[in-house]
């Protein structure tokens, strides 16, 4: 993007704004759902993991009581920025509801889908202090999308967790809804009429199209990721300042490859971000896969 200066005489945004995208883009995003939010100061923060829990012992009258250190480590949450600049015409002047609407419709969604997308590891981390659930244990539900799910459960157990929730894509929510027992009745819902997974194994569930990761490109036969199941007591994420707003009538930014001048063609365009982090215990999440 290139020369953007800022006007702000002739336009004014709703003071709420901002609250209201941060509140709706914390609504959108399922990992912001389920993990826990902490404030995160812009140069970053050293939070404490729990590796291993104090173990209590049984003692006999005046013998000495145990003495037991819980694990710990540390990990750095840095503060990595999100953002995006969204275009209008100068018509929506004549109509500022219609212009909140559209911002508060628009701007959350792209920041929530890039955000979950990241952390599931449909696209790369944005540095070394950003945790992704690339790497986390894959469970099958192609075949036996039951026992998938049980394995899943049972690795996240053996790995000092508890399944606490789950985040499907829609391709996931679709190989869940197919699955039957064996008298054809659905296992994952109570009638067709209900459409809709709102519980697995007692865990609350999300849909979340960022939850969908393509296998290998070039690789036949490498599985997608089609949900991820976790204990999301032990994923936290943090926001500095939440969402900061700007925006510009006589800027000049780049669309795909054109350059275009708002001034020139009677637009402004609003710029979102966020500065956010993520980290988890990894250990405490598996994917959930199917055939690509």
């Amino acid at each position: 993007m290139a020369g953007i200066n800022t006007n702000r005489t002739n336009l004014t945004l709703p003071t709420e704004l901002a609250a209201e995208i941060i509140q709706s883009t914390q609504e959108q995003s399922a990992v912001m759902q389920l993990a826990r939010q902490i404030s995160l100061p812009g140069n970053g923060l050293t939070i404490p993991v729990i590796t291993a829990d104090p173990t209590a012992e049984w003692v006999a009258e005046t013998a000495e009581k145990p003495v037991s250190n819980p694990g710990l480590s540390t990990k750095i949450m840095s503060a990595y920025k999100l953002a995006v600049i969204v275009p209008f015409s100068n018509e929506f002047r004549r109509d500022v509801p219609a212009l909140y609407d559209a911002i508060v419709r628009r701007i959350p969604g792209a920041l929530a889908a890039k955000f979950d997308a990241t952390v599931f590891g449909a696209v790369g981390a944005p540095g070394s202090n950003f945790d992704t659930l690339a790497s986390a244990t894959a469970q099958s539900i192609s075949t036996d999308a039951y026992a998938g799910l049980v394995a899943a459960d049972t690795d996240i157990s053996n790995h000092g967790g508890i399944l606490n929730g789950f985040v499907l894509a829609p391709q996931g929510k679709g190989i869940l809804l197919a699955a039957v027992d064996g008298d054809r009745r659905p296992l994952f819902i109570n009638s067709v009429a209900d459409g809709a997974i709102p519980m697995i194994l007692g865990a609350r569930t999300l849909v979340s199209k960022g939850a969908y990761v393509a296998g290998t490109p070039g690789t036949p036969g490498t599985p997608n990721t089609v949900g991820v199941a976790g204990d999301w007591s032990k994923a936290v994420y943090g926001t500095v300042e939440g969402v900061q707003i700007s925006y510009s009538e006589d800027a000049t930014i780049k669309i795909g490859d054109e350059q275009i001048n708002l001034f020139q063609r009677n637009m402004f365009a609003v710029r979102a971000e966020i500065e956010v982090g993520f980290r988890a215990d990894v250990t405490a999440f598996n994917r959930l896969t199917s055939a690509s």
